[in-house]
């Protein structure tokens, strides 16, 4: 493509421009900037630690959207400059140009990403539950599959992760496992994984080399703050101790150091075992539960969701959201969007940057059309 194509398909950016501006509220989230450095600047501020903290994590994200608009807004205006010097004759300039035009469409779709992560638990630390379906040996070695490609995603991210709990499966793979992954809106792209995952291959555990189909389940709630009221009753709580399983030591199995809790009115069950100390397990496993409990009270408000019914389905044929085919060709394929790739060794390595984008472009289709 010539300069000159780009140079008119960069005018009709110019009213995009300022639906984004719109969109993301930059003027708000500038004004909201100033407030909290005048807030640093008062005497105290620092003192209160917690209050801090929670300042911080505002000032971060709000920085994230308002840095990512004057970035891509000075890419327009540099090359606007670039393209008057190249219309003098100066080819450096046109070349230069040409390289800010494609910087800049690749920031307007990151840009287009923030407006997309909207909801109001999108910025937060998620939570990621893994469960193997039907299948035995081949379901909790593709459960130990989707661990490996979730946890590779957040590395790829720079995002923190923590495993609360792994139960083992009888021969391979694991049967559940429970990890918390922290980073800037790490709900709001890990959403798009919630529900059942196919998938089709020549399975390593059989000998005659036949084909095989398995099946294992992700659900991602947000990690919510403290200052999130969600009611729970000590005597709806059913809490058990035993000890630990798994590697982790010479002393992992010799204390009652694991918690399992039970939600009794909703029949929600948590575990932590990943401290050593039971106190800290059992903080843990009620953080997780406090963002189930939050993240069902989310779903009733949305029960036309498909994200939310298809979590309601069976692990098991027909419910799930994407299938991947490594033979007798290799593809991966989400149903809700129809979005595809064929390096499928990229998307189990945690390449799962265009699934998502292209899930929460569907979400919002879906939800102008309902």
């Amino acid at each position: 493509m010539q300069l000159s194509e780009k140079r008119s398909e960069m005018k009709a950016y110019e009213e995009k421009m300022t639906n984004l501006r719109r969109s993301l509220d930059i003027e708000k989230k500038k004004h909201r900037l100033d407030e909290i450095s005048e807030l640093e600047a008062m005497p105290g501020f620092w003192d209160d630690s917690t209050n801090a903290t929670k300042v911080q994590k505002e000032k971060n994200l709000l920085l994230e959207v308002y840095n990512t608009y004057t970035a891509l807004q000075e890419l327009y205006e540099e090359f606007e400059i670039l393209d008057e010097y190249a219309s003098e004759g100066d080819e450096e300039s046109a070349e230069s140009a040409i390289k800010v035009f494609e910087d800049f469409i690749d920031g307007f779709n990151k840009a287009e990403l923030k407006v997309l992560l909207s909801g109001e638990a999108d910025p937060n630390n998620a939570v990621v539950m893994i469960n193997a379906g039907a299948g035995g040996t081949e379901s909790c070695d593709w459960a130990s599959m989707l661990f490996r490609m979730i946890t590779r995603w957040a590395e790829q991210k720079g995002f923190k992760y923590q495993v609360l709990d792994v139960q083992d499966g009888d021969s391979a793979g694991i049967k559940s496992a429970t990890v918390t992954i922290e980073g800037n809106y790490a709900y709001g792209n890990l959403k798009s994984e919630s529900g059942v995952h196919r998938l089709v291959r020549i399975s390593p555990f059989d000998s005659a080399n036949r084909r095989h189909t398995s099946f294992a389940s992700l659900y991602v709630s947000p990690e919510i703050d403290d200052d999130i009221e969600i009611e729970i009753n000590d005597k709806d709580l059913k809490i058990d101790v035993y000890r630990s399983g798994g590697a982790g030591g010479q002393s992992v199995n010799t204390t009652d150091s694991a918690v399992r809790i039970t939600h009794l009115p909703t029949n929600t069950v948590v575990t932590c075992q990943n401290e050593r100390s039971q106190l800290q397990n059992k903080a843990q496993a009620m953080k997780v539960l406090r963002s189930r409990l939050y993240e069902q009270e989310l779903e009733k408000r949305r029960e036309a969701d498909n994200e939310a019914e298809a979590q309601k389905k069976d692990i098991a044929w027909g419910a799930q959201i994407r299938s991947y085919v490594l033979h007798p060709y290799k593809m991966v394929k989400d149903h809700r969007t129809n979005f595809e790739m064929a390096q499928a060794e990229r998307v189990l390595d945690g390449d799962l940057d265009g699934f998502m984008d292209a899930y929460l472009r569907w979400s919002v289709s879906s939800e102008e059309e309902a």
